[in-house]
């Protein structure tokens, strides 16, 4: 069965339109497999995602697509 996982389009992603720098797809994430290493940094695709399409219905630039992998 396939998996989904999030994929960042990091040319999209810009984490300094979100509330403070502070990404509001990671911020959505309810496993917390989004993640922001810093503030205003573009938040890193996970491996341990769920696919639930949470972070890409957040994100303000349209910046996170969920794939079949």
């Amino acid at each position: 069965m396939p998996s989904k996982v999030a994929l960042v389009d990091y040319n999209k992603c810009r984490p300094d339109t979100c509330g403070a720098g502070i990404c509001g797809a990671a911020q959505a994430c309810r496993y917390k497999a989004l993640k922001q290493e810093k503030t205003h940094d573009p938040p890193m695709s996970p491996f341990t995602c769920r696919g639930c399409g949470d972070c890409a219905r957040a994100c303000p630039q349209n910046a996170i697509e969920i794939a079949k992998m």
